[in-house]
C-alpha cells in the first residue's frame, strides 16, 4: 500500500480529537480539547496526567535484507493569544486603551495543532540488531503573525525528545521490533506541558524485504511471543489492503486491522468516538451565534461548519447506514446457530411446579419497575414457558382480568403478555 493511502488513514487518526462537538472555546467541553496520544515532558508528568514515554512493539519477520522506514507522526500545540501593546508614538495609557477598544470583546485564547513528522527510512534490520538506533526530535518555538487578527499573536513552545529504534531475535526470522518516544522538554507549569507535549502520537511502520504479525490474529506458533510485546499508550494493527502484511499503524486508538475511512464520510469530525449522522445534524440545529464563534475559531472549524451546511439530502441519507455486504446462509447452518433452545414442558415455582394453560398468581420481585406495583397480586394464564441461550427459564403469561381476553382469541396479543422468573410465579391450587 502506497505511504500516501495509509496517511489518509493516519491524518484521520491525528486529527481525532483535535475538536470536540460542540466545537466552541465557550464549552466547557473545549477546554480540554486534547484528549488522544499526548506525550508529556518529562519533568512535568506529576502535573500532566499524561505519561512522557510512548512504545510500540511487534513482530517482525525479516532476514539481512529487510529494510524498515519508521514515521512518528504528531501534532505540534500553537496558542493563539492577544497580543501585548506596544505603544510607539502615543502614551502607554493611551495605546492600551486604543487597541482594547478595537479588540472584539468576544476574542478568547485558542489552540491549533500543526502536525508534525519524525521519520528514519531505509533502516537495516540489522543495524537494528547489532545496536538502538536514536532519532533527535528537536522542534525549536516561534512567533507568528495572525492574519487574521492584527490584534492576535500565534507561539509555539520548542518540542524536545527522542525516537529510538531497536529489535531483537525472539524466533527462527522472528524478531521483536521496538519503537520507544520520550518527550524531554522541561514542561515546568501545566499550560507549558501541553504546549511543549506530543498531541494524537502515532507511529507509521513499513516494511521491505519483510512481513509484520498481526497483534489481534497472530499464527498459532507465534501468539505466545505476540502476548510479550509491551505496547504502552499505543496499539499497533496491520494496515493496507485486506491480507497486506508490509505496513502496520500504532495508534493511541484501538483498531481492529486494516481500518478503513468509511465512503460514505464527507470529511472528519474530528470528535472522539465520533458518529457523522448524530453530530452533523447537531452542527446543523446550532444557533447562529453558535455558528458565528464555531466560523472565528480557525480554519479546520470554519471548513467544518461550511461543509456540514452544504451537505445534500443525498449525502445526508447516506449517512443514516449502510450494509456493506450480505451472504446467504444455507438451512443447514441456519438451523444449528439460530435455533431457538428448547424449552422444558414444566418447571418450578415458588409452590410446586407449572406448565401452559395452569393458572397462576403473580409477584414480581427481580426487577425495580413501577409497572410491577400494578401486577402485584393479580392472577394469570401461562402461555408458554421459554428458555434463552444462558438456559434461563421464563414464563409467559395473561392477565385473567386482561378485557382483550373477553374474545375468547387464543392469538394473544404482544402487548398482552408478560414475562416473569419461576420465582415470581405462585401455583393456583386447581385440577389440571
Amino acid at each position: 500500500m502506497k505511504i500516501e493511502q495509509i496517511r489518509e488513514i493516519a491524518d484521520a487518526i491525528l486529527y481525532e480529537g483535535y475538536l470536540l462537538y460542540p466545537y466552541r472555546h465557550s464549552s466547557i467541553k473545549n477546554r480540554q480539547r486534547w484528549m488522544f496520544g499526548i506525550v508529556s515532558p518529562q519533568a512535568a508528568t506529576g502535573m500532566a496526567r499524561d505519561a512522557w514515554r510512548m512504545q510500540t512493539q511487534c513482530l517482525l519477520v525479516g532476514d539481512a535484507d529487510t529494510r524498515l522506514d519508521v514515521r512518528v507522526r504528531f501534532l505540534h500545540i500553537l496558542e493563539r493569544a492577544p497580543r501585548t501593546p506596544q505603544p510607539v508614538y502615543q502614551s502607554a495609557s493611551y495605546a492600551t486603551e486604543a487597541i482594547e477598544a478595537r479588540r472584539p470583546t468576544s476574542f478568547e485564547v485558542w489552540e491549533e495543532g500543526i502536525p508534525r513528522e519524525v521519520s528514519a527510512l531505509a533502516v537495516a534490520l540489522d543495524d537494528l540488531l547489532s545496536a538502538e538506533q536514536c532519532i533527535e526530535i528537536n522542534i525549536p518555538g516561534a512567533e507568528l503573525e495572525d492574519t487574521d487578527d492584527p490584534l492576535a499573536v500565534r507561539h509555539q513552545q520548542a518540542i524536545m525528545g527522542t525516537v529510538t529504534l531497536g529489535a531483537e531475535p525472539v524466533g527462527e526470522r522472528v524478531y521483536r521490533l521496538t519503537v520507544r518516544i520520550e518527550n524531554t522538554a522541561r514542561g515546568d507549569t501545566q499550560q507549558n506541558a501541553i504546549l511543549q507535549a506530543l498531541v494524537s502520537t502515532h507511529t507509521l511502520l513499513q516494511v521491505r524485504q519483510g512481513s509484520f504479525v498481526s497483534q489481534l490474529e497472530p499464527p498459532n506458533e507465534l501468539s505466545t511471543l505476540v502476548q510479550k510485546c509491551q505496547n504502552l499508550s499505543t496499539w499497533p494493527v496491520l494496515i493496507g489492503d485486506e491480507g497486506e502484511t508490509d505496513a502496520m499503524l500504532s495508534s493511541p486508538i484501538i483498531l481492529y486491522d486494516y481500518p478503513r475511512i468509511a465512503p460514505e464520510s464527507v470529511g472528519t469530525l474530528f470528535d472522539g468516538t465520533e458518529i457523522d449522522e448524530i453530530l452533523t445534524l447537531r452542527i446543523l440545529t446550532l444557533t447562529d451565534e453558535e455558528k458565528r464563534e464555531m466560523r472565528e475559531a480557525d480554519a479546520r472549524t470554519r471548513d467544518l461548519l461550511e461543509r456540514t451546511e452544504a451537505l445534500s439530502a443525498e449525502q445526508l441519507l447516506k449517512l443514516h447506514g449502510v450494509i456493506r455486504s450480505l451472504k446467504p446462509i444455507d438451512e443447514a447452518q441456519k438451523s444449528v446457530e439460530f435455533a431457538e433452545p428448547a424449552a422444558p414442558t414444566e418447571v418450578a415455582v415458588t409452590n410446586g411446579t407449572v406448565r401452559a394453560r395452569d393458572h397462576v398468581r403473580l409477584h414480581p420481585n427481580a426487577r425495580a419497575d413501577a409497572f410491577d406495583i400494578l401486577l402485584n397480586g393479580k392472577t394469570a394464564r401461562v402461555e408458554e414457558i421459554k428458555q434463552d441461550f444462558e438456559e434461563r427459564c421464563y414464563l409467559v403469561v395473561t392477565l385473567d382480568d386482561d378485557p382483550g381476553r373477553e374474545q375468547e382469541d387464543e392469538r394473544v396479543l404482544p402487548g398482552h403478555r408478560f414475562f416473569f422468573y419461576p420465582q415470581e410465579i405462585e401455583r393456583l391450587e386447581e385440577v389440571r
